[in-house]
């Protein structure tokens, strides 16, 4: 036998005993995500830590959230993303004090980095990069990072919330509320075409301090969401004598924007706007009494800012729905009912041709006064109402458009005000 007829034998032998040594591979199977069907995800998108005026610390926080349900969330501090060196006094007060030992105690002092500062005990607040990984589970629960981007113009305070922001925004004030709205809003925008990063911004609690007015609102032609309900007690969404509630100012701002302007719609968004989370009562400003409720496939923050985006979702103090569809001419929702409760659902609509002028709000003196100014009661009008689980609309076609709000029976746990049950709301409709 020729040699290199022999060695090209031996080569080949060799080869087939490697190959039959190796590990047989198992065939890839798809990852849960592959077949994922779109669901409905919690979280709560106003929350604020030690990193500005809340109370506790972000891990806590982020904790509670976690373990209460929610599978979002973002920590909106003030001007900041949690991404810098910062430390807190340990000790300043009996709140702090019980701060620092329930954080102690639920991450083990090994966890805390501690120092001395001055004579007096400080902590180290950790970034979002060095925290996130302990909570963050894929399909179960994710933070987004986020921003509060606050300013005001004059007296009157004007807040939004940047979701799924890469940089912090440094906030600018116009020249008026509406200005100062526009501005910031495209700021975000601008950092979203730079970045490719996908966010949505909304506007923060109108009613607090009286900041921002409807008129104020329909001007900023760039909004797209603003917070209808927030759980802040200071921030008066029911409004009062003369200042409208903040389902009122959306009515308003639909039938404008639609009616008169050709905008689009606006989104509603509820939040909790906590900052306290070690004393739970009417008047202090707690976790759990709003959220939204986004429909997508993937709980990823992209995924979450496309859907509100589209207005795949709706906001919610208590009552779930397990679908909200509009077909066949109709809006229809399911709710998930809970044994002994009952449930309330008003279809709210303004007609075209309703009356979309107005006039001012004044005083006993006849004084107009800087507010929301007067609108028709045919703006935002019960068009039908059902007690069914399943209700459903039929539009006629006449509607600028038609949103649903479900009030239950059922007290609030711990809530907004006195005598709250658990309510939800869907996004606005046009036929």
């Amino acid at each position: 036998m020729p040699r290199s007829l022999l060695a090209l034998l031996v080569t080949f032998a060799v080869f087939a005993v490697v190959v039959a040594q190796r590990p047989t591979e198992a065939p890839l199977t798809p990852l849960p995500v592959a077949d994922a069907k779109p669901q409905y995800w919690k979280g709560n998108m106003h929350t604020h830590s030690l990193w500005s005026d809340g109370d506790d610390f972000p891990e806590m926080i982020a904790d509670w959230y976690k373990r209460h349900g929610y599978q979002f969330l973002a920590l909106t501090d003030h001007n900041i993303i949690a991404d810098a060196e910062k430390w807190v006094d340990a000790e300043t007060t009996p709140v702090r004090k019980k701060a620092v030992e329930k954080y102690q105690a639920r991450f083990g002092r090994n966890w805390l980095e501690w120092r001395e500062e001055k004579g007096k005990k400080q902590v180290r607040l950790k970034p979002l990069r060095e925290f996130r990984s302990l909570l963050e589970e894929p399909g179960k629960f994710l933070f987004v990072p986020a921003e509060e981007i606050t300013t005001k113009f004059a007296k009157y305070p004007v807040h939004m919330n940047g979701i799924n922001l890469r940089d912090a925004i440094k906030p600018i004030e116009g020249a008026n509320v509406t200005e100062t709205i526009r501005t910031n809003l495209k700021l975000a925008a601008e950092q979203e075409a730079k970045t490719t990063w996908p966010n949505v911004t909304f506007l923060n609690h109108p009613n607090f301090q009286w900041g921002v007015k409807a008129e104020e609102m329909i001007a900023a032609e760039e909004l797209r969401y603003f917070e209808v309900f927030n759980g802040h007690s200071g921030v008066r969404n029911y409004g009062d004598e003369t200042h409208a509630g903040c389902e009122r100012i959306w009515d308003i701002l639909l039938s404008v924007r639609l009616g008169k302007l050709g905008l689009p719609v606006v989104y509603g968004v509820a939040t909790d706007d906590s900052h306290a989370y070690h004393e739970f009562a009417i008047g202090k400003t707690n976790p759990g009494r709003g959220w939204c409720m986004v429909r997508t496939q993937h709980l990823t923050a992209e995924s979450i800012v496309r859907a509100m985006k589209a207005g795949d979702f709706y906001f919610s103090t208590g009552v779930t729905f397990d679908s909200i569809t509009k077909a066949d001419g109709k809006l229809t929702l399911a709710i998930r009912p809970e044994p002994g409760v009952t449930y309330k659902t008003e279809f709210v609509a303004t007609m075209k041709g309703a009356p979309l002028d107005s006039e001012p709000v004044k005083d006993k003196d006849g004084k107009e006064l800087d507010v929301t100014r007067k609108y028709s009661d045919e703006i935002g009008k019960v068009v039908d109402t059902s007690t069914d689980a399943n209700p459903s609309y039929t539009f006629t076609g006449n509607e600028l458009y038609v949103r649903a709000k479900v009030t239950s029976s059922k007290p609030h746990p711990n809530p907004y005000a006195k005598g709250d049950t658990e309510t939800a709301w869907t996004q606005p409709f046009t036929p």
